[in-house]
């Protein structure tokens, strides 16, 4: 004998009455989760972009202060080089002195032992080139054609005679040559029944050039004016 499985009661379903709700409304909040997940994954992107930029600017920095210091190391050899070329420059210098010795004048220099001068003359003067001398100036050498240049007026006069020297000297094993224009001061006087006498008084550096067209203009300027 079969038993019938019991019924379940059908209830009736009202079409005005709307269903119960299913799994859509879960749907909304996981939209939500997901903006949020999205958002965290975005802040951690900028974290990390700005801990790069942070690296970044940190190598930046460290190779400029690098370079900064590299280019003051160079700045200060330039400076070093330069101040001691300049030293080499000056110790090469010749400064040459006079005494009086007589009419003439003897040349020294406290910082080198001068061996020879060349000499040179304003042209206009006719007087020949010194080669290879003895470091002094000769009145002699001058003195009849300043003593003609000067004629005719007052006895006794002074002025200053400039003159292109080169010294020659030698440093330990190597022999060095200075050359400088220089103002040779003179004067005349005047000799009772014996003319003039003319007398070198003393040098002095005019300029530090071995120009001899400077020599010239400085000539030009400088020479005694002619007597009226």
């Amino acid at each position: 004998m079969s038993v019938d499985p019991p019924r379940v009661p059908q209830i009736p379903v009202d079409p005005l009455v709307p269903p119960p709700p299913s799994n859509a409304a879960a749907a909304p909040e996981t939209v939500a989760q997901a903006v949020d997940r999205a958002e965290a994954a975005a802040t951690r992107r900028r974290w990390v972009t700005l801990a790069e930029l942070v690296g970044v600017a940190g190598v930046v920095i460290a190779a400029f202060g690098l370079w900064l210091t590299w280019s003051d190391r160079r700045a200060d050899d330039q400076a070093k080089r330069a101040e001691q070329a300049s030293e080499r420059k000056v110790r090469t210098l010749v400064m040459l002195k006079a005494s009086v010795d007589g009419d003439d004048l003897t040349l020294t220099d406290p910082a080198h032992d001068v061996q020879t001068i060349d000499i040179r003359f304003p042209k206009a003067l006719g007087v020949a080139a010194q080669t290879d001398a003895d470091p002094k100036i000769a009145a002699g050498w001058v003195s009849a054609p300043m003593l003609k240049l000067t004629d005719g007026g007052p006895d006794t006069q002074s002025g200053r005679l400039p003159v292109l020297i080169t010294a020659s000297y030698w440093d330990a094993d190597v022999e060095r040559h200075d050359a400088a224009i220089y103002d040779v001061s003179w004067k005349t006087d005047g000799r009772f029944m014996q003319g003039r006498a003319f007398r070198l008084e003393g040098l002095k550096l005019k300029e530090r050039t071995a120009s001899v067209a400077r020599l010239e203009a400085i000539w030009t300027r400088q020479k005694p004016k002619a007597a009226k």
